[in-house]
């Protein structure tokens, strides 16, 4: 079981539907219906599922004891992938009941650098580079 967390906008969503095919559907809790299933009956939610997408975790915490039994019962790895916001770890059925069965990828936005397609860390800032190639002999022209 992988869960992936991270700030709104960092791209959790794009990334977990991109996982998603014909037999591993993308679940998300964003959707009502979908949200009510899960907080109704955790375990009939999970129970029809062999592997799964499922987005928005974070809004039907006991559906993660009803994941836990799954994984418990057929621990074939890569069953669901799951996307969820930072404070989830927060919860202590997810730091209590999934030790050791959950990996735990925190996706951060894009820095501007990287959409910029600039080094950003890689190297200096732009300005020093500027202002070291005006010290050099010829101005750095």
């Amino acid at each position: 079981m992988v869960l992936v967390v991270g700030p709104r906008q960092a791209g959790k969503t794009t990334l977990a539907r991109l996982y998603a095919q014909s037999d591993r559907p993308y679940l998300t809790l964003d959707d009502p219906a979908t949200l009510v299933a899960a907080r109704a009956d955790p375990a009939g939610f999970v129970r029809g599922l062999k592997s799964a997408v499922i987005d928005e975790v974070q809004r039907a915490p006991d559906l993660l004891l009803a994941i836990k039994e799954s994984v418990d019962k057929d621990p074939a790895p890569g069953r669901f992938l799951l996307t969820g916001s930072s404070n989830l770890m927060a919860l202590p059925v997810v730091a209590d009941s999934l030790a050791g069965r959950l990996a735990v990828i925190t996706l951060l936005p894009f820095a501007q650098a990287e959409l910029a397609g600039t080094p950003g860390i890689a190297g200096p800032p732009l300005r020093w580079r500027r202002a070291a190639r005006s010290r050099e002999p010829g101005g750095g022209r």
